[in-house]
Formats: structure tokens, sequence, C-alpha cells
């Protein structure tokens, strides 16, 4: 057993004021399941013995309620490890399929005993294990007040896991498993190093609040946090009203930092599985935790698919199995055989290949440069030797630049866009980066984005010029790290050079295909699926005309990482 971290305290963290917002009684949820009660039951059902409203008492005395599912009868009385899915969306909340059937989990892939993006107890408890979901502390029926990540929630967590692994029908191993918010947890958890926690799956989390979930290269989100924030209202106490403290909170203060992970205290076994899919969520924040997760026993799996689709799908829960009867019931010898990275280099929408590698990211990368070109939009890896300049409204247009592939190619890792800027008409601009491909033909060629979308790009970027003060100690060539602490308004007639990361992708052209990289005052425009989470950025600060300098002595380029081809 590994020792609790003590940094358990929190006695080096500075205070923060939360802006806190009434709850609303669990009584008066409409249009969706409503909770019971909150009275201790059992029953048994579908070979499952479940317990529900089991009161936990947390380090401070306040109680939340969870729910126990174990196999039924004999099997379920001793040693069973513990699966882990703790999320603020109601334990209650359980259903065999999803509200958006675009998401492609197929009937028969989970039973309606499974709580929103967590393992599927009845599939768990079938092979010796049981399946715990907590309503966490402030929500529902659970006392105290709500709060939203940090310390505190990391705390409750450590406190759930401790008090599972000494039941007497556990054996002692708990593992976390879950999408999404089920997978930020796990990064705040992890580095406090609860002892019986075995075993982590984080599965598509964002790991930074401010730059992945918040603002994007400093520019508000204006449309999933405050639907995500609107998610977490049912409290018969508080709750802390995310949206308007990421408001209060433009710029990275302790705020933010009550919220940051210490990623390099994580020793737990890792099973970690991102995609190229979620930009503007969880692809950046899931690929981050990897690289700053200490060498071990930790794996990477990397897909282009919709994430509860891969979730959920017999395969990927096969693979979950595996990994944690290795690490939670001592069986197996096939988890350490497994390369240490996968990554599924894409083609279009839900066509590509996995391969295996060494690591993240990859070593044999070649950054190569292509220049902006102002005559025709061309990008070029030759620099221009005369200065030009490209320019767009600043509501409304946009500017593409695109490369023409000689040969067969293949894009993964980072990209930065690096540009010498100029606002006309405001002291600010916020800029948006698309990264598309376009097949022989010069069509768009479609790929997955976010959860259920079919018709996304390649990979985004973002920036506001005044947030452009890069953190010279973090930033790389090909990933700069924005510090966010002070605004940087632009002068009249000022020509700043900014670099705005774009967050990862892996790609493959074919000769005669193109890689084109739109630069923009707004968002993507496309009609995503009904109802379904989406990031947007409506408080822009754009006004006027936004003006691009190229050529000379104006280096603005594209940063590509090219990759050659494994040797045989």
């Amino acid at each position: 057993m590994r020792s609790g971290d003590p940094s358990l305290d929190g006695a080096n963290l500075p205070p923060v004021d939360l802006i806190y917002r009434e709850g609303v009684h669990p009584q008066q949820v409409v249009g969706r399941k409503a909770p019971p009660a909150p009275e201790y039951s059992q029953q048994c059902e579908s070979g499952l013995l479940i317990e529900r409203n089991v009161s936990v008492r947390m380090r401070d005395g306040v109680c939340i309620f969870i729910d126990i599912y174990r196999p039924a009868g004999a099997a379920g009385e001793r040693d069973l490890p513990i699966l882990l899915g703790w999320s603020p969306y109601g334990k209650h909340n359980t259903s065999d399929r999803l509200a958006w059937p675009e998401a492609d989990v197929l009937p028969g892939w989970i039973s309606p005993y499974t709580a929103f993006e967590a393992p599927d107890p009845l599939y768990w408890c079938r092979h010796g294990y049981a399946v715990v979901y907590p309503d966490p502390r402030g929500s529902w029926y659970s006392e105290g007040e709500l709060r939203h990540g940090g310390l505190g929630e990391a705390q409750d967590c450590y406190d759930l896991i401790e008090w599972l692994g000494a039941r007497p029908w556990s054996n002692g191993k708990v593992g976390m498993s879950g999408v999404s918010y089920l997978t930020a947890v796990q990064w705040q958890v992890a580095p406090l190093r609860p002892p019986h926690l075995a075993a982590i799956n984080p599965w598509e989390g964002f790991s930074d609040w401010y730059r992945e979930f918040a603002y994007h290269g400093g520019i508000p989100e204006t449309s999933f946090l405050v639907r995500g924030c609107g998610n977490l209202k049912w409290s018969t106490t508080r709750v802390e009203d995310t949206a308007a403290n990421a408001q209060a909170h433009p710029l990275y203060d302790d705020y933010w930092r009550s919220k940051e992970n210490a990623l390099e205290q994580i020793e737990v076994p890792a099973y970690i599985v991102a995609s190229w899919s979620d930009h503007a969520l969880h692809t950046r924040g899931t690929l981050e935790a990897y690289k700053r997760i200490p060498p071990g026993q930790k794996w990477l799996e990397v897909h282009g698919r919709k994430k509860w689709h891969y979730y959920y799908r017999p395969e990927s829960v096969e693979k979950q199995r595996q990994f944690f009867d290795h690490f939670l019931k001592a069986q197996g010898a096939v988890v350490p055989a497994w390369p240490k990275v996968l990554l599924e280099t894409r083609e279009r929408v839900n066509v590509g290949v996995m391969r295996a590698d060494a690591e993240w990211p990859l070593a044999r990368t070649q950054p190569g440069k292509l220049y902006l070109c102002g005559d025709g939009g061309r990008l070029s890896p030759e620099p221009q030797t005369r200065a030009s300049s490209v320019i767009y409204d600043a509501m409304s247009g946009s500017t593409a630049f695109d490369y023409t592939f000689p040969r067969a190619a293949e894009i993964t890792g980072h990209m930065k866009l690096r540009l010498w800027v100029q606002a006309d008409g405001a002291d600010d601009m916020d800029l948006f980066v698309v990264i598309q491909k376009l097949d022989v033909a010069g069509n768009l060629v479609p790929f997955v984005f976010y959860a259920m979308n079919e018709n996304g790009p390649l990979a985004l970027g973002w920036l506001r010029a005044s947030h452009r003060e890069l953190d010279p100690v973090r930033s790389r060539p090909e990933q700069p790290f924005h510090l966010h602490l002070r605004e940087q308004r632009l002068k009249p007639g000022e020509i700043a050079a900014v670099e705005i990361e774009i967050w990862p992708s892996s790609t493959s052209f074919k000769a005669g295909e193109r890689l084109r990289a739109v630069v923009q005052g707004h968002d993507l425009e496309m009609t995503p699926a009904p109802n379904s989470p989406f990031a947007r950025h409506e408080a822009t600060r754009n006004q006027g005309r936004h003006i691009i300098h190229v050529g000379g002595q104006y280096d603005s380029h594209l940063l590509v990482p090219w990759i050659p081809p494994q040797s045989p």
C-alpha cells in the first residue's frame, strides 16, 4: 500500500472566494428521471445486489449518498475489486441508451443500470466487480455545497475510495473509469495517492480548466461552459456557479490555480484514452496529462472516432477489463505486453489506421515550416522574399492558405501558426484557426467532431492577441504555452507577432490532396447534431479589419509535424 500524500490538507493553496448560486431541489426535476428519496434500500434484480443511498461520511462530517452494485449471492460477499464512477449527474440517471442517437452507442452495448459516461454495472458485476456511483457533496440529496473540481472535490473522492477499500466484501483495490467529468476527477484525486486506489482509466477529459474548458486561447467559451454549469444545479443547498466564476476570472489567477492538477505526482497505473475528435474540450488535456505523468505503468490510446461510441463499444470494454483484471485482480499477462502508445492516423471520417508507437509525442517527428503567401493564398515550403498583406473583415470574413502534397505524407502532433497581425479599427483581435483537408478534386474531407458530428475539421486553434505573451519555460517550438496573466492591447498601427497553438491531430494525405489553414475572426460555421454539447465563442473583441502580414521580414508560417514512415 502507498501512504497518502501529505498535501491533503491543502495548506499551500491560496484561499479562493467562490461564487455560489442556490440549487434547484431534486423534487423539482421535470422532463427527466427524478431521484428517489434519500432513504436506504436494497434489492436484487438481473443478478445484481443493489444498495441505494448508502451514506458515507467525509473527513469534515458531511455525508454523501452512493449506490453500490455487486453480484448477487455469494459472489458478491468477498474479494471484490471496485470500479468507481464519480459524477455529479445523478447516480439515479441510468439508462440503456444515450439521448443522442448520433453518438452511435448501439442497442445492447449498455444496460439500463448504466449512468451517463460511466461503466456499466451489469457487465462489470458479471465479471466479478462491484460498481459504485456517488452523488458528490452538494449534488442531489448529498449534504454540503457542490464544488466543481479542485482540491475539495478531490479530497471527497479520496475519502470515498478509502471507505470503499475497507468494505468487508472488497479486496481492497479500487479503480476509476469514465468519460469527461469522470476523467477530470481522476486527474485530481490520483495525485493525492489514496492507498486503495489501484488503477485509473481516464477516458477523454480536460486537465487545464482555463485553457481547455473556459478560455480557448484567452477567448471566453460561451456555450458549453454555460450548458455544463446548468447541468450542475440539482441540490438541496448551494452549487458553485462555474460560469459566473469563469466570467469573474478572465485571466489565469488563484481561482484557476485552485483547480490545477499535480499530474507529475500520479504513480498509479493508468490506461489513458484520448481522441483527435474532441477539439475545444478534451483532446489537448488528455494528451497533456499523459505527457506529464511520470514514466512507468501508463498506456496511451488515441482514436479519431466518437468518444461515447468508442468507450462503450464491446472491443473497448473488453480491453478495459484486461487492464483492471491485471491491476485489481492480479489476473492476466496481456497488459504488460501492450504497446505504450496506440495512435489512429485518420484518412477521413471513421476511416483510419491504428498503429503502435513507443512514445508521445513521436520522437521521429520532423517539424517543417509552410510559409503563408499573399499571392493566391498558398502555403509554401520556401519563404517569400517580398512582404505583402492579406485583409479580411474582422467580424465575418476569413482567409485561407493551401498546401498541395506532391507525395503521400503523414502529419501527427501539434501544429503551430505564427502570424504577424494588425488590428485596423480595434485594440484587440480574436483569431480562430481551422485546419482542413481537401481531396484531389478540392472537396472538403470531413472528420468526426465532438461526440456525434461527422462534418468536422481536421484541427482547431484560437488566440486573443492581447493574450499573446508566452511562458518561456513551458513553450516549445511546436507548442506555444501562453501565460494569460495580463493583457497586452494592440496600439494603432502596431504589427505584432503571435503564436497560435493548434490542438494535436493525426492525418494521412495522398499525393494531390491539400492541407488548408483558415484564419478568421469567428467560430467555424457548421451545424451540430440537435441539442448536442458544442463550444462557441460569441463574446469576441473583433471590430474593423484584420490584417495578416506575410513575406519578407514577416515570417508568418504554419509549423507542421511531418512523420516519416516507421522502420520495418
